[in-house]
């Protein structure tokens, strides 16, 4: 592969806007496998939370409080899961508890197909060490800088 410039030059570039390239190119490829089954991203992170709970299902206030730091998504997750019910794709009962409806199950299952395909794509040509060096280096980025970007 070729770089924008020598490892001289790389070292005087300026992190916010590489991180920013990565981010949009990397989201934007993401965005684009499951635009294809008409889903996006912050309805495809609630079907993810559910897959394990379907029996007792989740509380709502516990998904929407996991997913609140996943790309400033915010409140914006309240019409995301009412959108997901209004498709028969996640039910709500009195108690606010979420499940996957069996319709939800395979369009689930075709998201991470894609997503899994998008990431494998992502990662073609970069050894598990070195991702997890570029992982390391921005979390350690974001620490110096008094950010926290962790998740559970």
């Amino acid at each position: 592969m070729d770089y924008s410039h020598d490892d001289a030059g790389l070292a005087r570039q300026p992190i916010g806007y590489w991180s920013w390239a990565a981010y949009d190119a990397t989201v934007t490829h993401i965005r684009a496998a499951l635009a294809e089954i008409n889903l996006t991203q912050p309805p495809w992170w609630v079907l993810n939370q559910l897959t394990e709970a379907d029996e007792q299902g989740r509380p709502r206030a516990e998904v929407v409080a996991m997913l609140r730091g996943y790309l400033n998504v915010g409140d914006s997750l309240e019409p995301e899961i009412d959108g997901l019910i209004a498709r028969g794709l996640v039910t709500e009962d009195p108690t606010t508890r979420l499940r996957m409806t069996p319709g939800g199950h395979p369009l689930r299952a075709e998201a991470a197909e894609r997503v899994g395909r998008a990431i494998a794509d992502i990662h073609t040509g970069i050894p598990d060490e070195e991702y997890v060096a570029a992982l390391k280096v921005l979390q350690r980025m974001i620490h110096n800088v008094g950010g926290n970007a962790w998740h559970h």
